[in-house]
């Protein structure tokens, strides 16, 4: 049986990995009838990082937060707001 998963940390562990300015992370979290939706503000140097070549890098992140909410039995993704 799976535990839930804390998807508001995932988010936010991955997201502070991945840029050079964890202090500058910003993520609002936007609850939907339908989804959950992570808002991500990072500094202007970071934007690229997280997005990746050809957007690699925010995909990978969609697929795991989409991954970890259907545990709980709910949908989520993520959205660069740079």
């Amino acid at each position: 049986m799976a535990s839930a998963a804390d998807c508001d940390g995932l988010v936010q562990y991955i997201i502070e990995s991945l840029v050079d300015n964890p202090a500058d992370v910003v993520i609002e979290k936007k609850d939907d009838s339908r989804q959950t939706v992570y808002e991500i503000r990072v500094h202007s140097d970071d934007v690229g990082k997280v997005i990746g070549r050809q957007g690699r890098v925010i995909k990978a992140v969609r697929t795991l937060v989409r991954a970890a909410a259907s545990v709980n039995g709910s949908d989520a993704t993520v959205e660069i707001l740079g």
